[in-house]
C-alpha cells in the first residue's frame, strides 16, 4: 500500500493527467467505442478539465500517478496509471473526495467497468439509477452510484 502525496493539478500537470486519461481508459474500459482520440481527449483534459481547478492529482516521488476531479459533491473523474491499481492510490483519492465533501458523493460508472464498481462498493457507494448509454458519448450503459457520508 501506498501514501501519495495528493495536491490541486496544475496547469503543468495537463500532460501527464491527459496521458493517464488515456491509458487508463484504453486499459480498463477496452469495451468501450471511444467518441473521441487520444489526442482530443488529452487536449479536453489540458483546455477544459483542468483550467475548471477542481482536479486533484496522486503523486508518488513527484511522479503523477492518479487524478482526481471534484466538482461539490460529484466525483467526475477518477483514474490511475494502469499498474498503480490496488495499491492504495485510489482509496487516497476517494478519502480525499470524501474529506471536502463529507455529507454526499455521486458519480457515474460504466456497467461493465466490473472492478470500478467494485472498488466504489467497497468505498461506501451504492447503486442509485441504472442507465442504457443514452445519456454518455460511448452510447455504454451505465450506473449512478450516490454515498451519503457513511461507510
Amino acid at each position: 500500500m501506498t501514501n501519495p502525496l495528493i495536491r490541486l493539478a496544475a496547469p503543468k500537470d495537463a500532460k501527464r493527467v491527459g496521458d493517464i486519461f488515456v491509458a487508463s481508459r484504453a486499459a480498463a474500459l477496452p469495451f468501450l467505442i471511444e467518441a473521441h482520440s487520444p489526442d482530443e481527449m488529452r487536449r479536453w483534459i489540458a483546455q477544459v478539465v483542468l483550467p475548471q481547478g477542481s482536479t486533484w492529482v496522486a503523486c508518488e516521488d513527484d511522479k503523477i500517478v492518479g487524478f482526481l476531479t471534484l466538482n461539490d459533491d460529484k466525483i467526475e473523474h477518477l483514474y490511475l496509471i494502469p499498474d498503480h491499481t490496488q495499491q492504495g492510490v485510489g482509496t487516497a483519492l476517494m478519502e480525499h473526495a470524501k474529506a471536502r465533501s463529507p455529507d454526499r458523493l455521486s458519480l457515474y460508472c460504466f456497467a461493465e467497468n466490473h472492478p470500478a464498481r467494485r472498488f466504489y462498493e467497497t468505498h461506501g457507494f451504492y447503486a442509485e439509477a441504472f442507465g442504457n448509454g443514452s445519456d454518455n458519448e460511448e452510447g455504454a450503459p451505465d450506473i449512478l452510484y450516490r454515498w451519503d457520508g457513511s461507510d
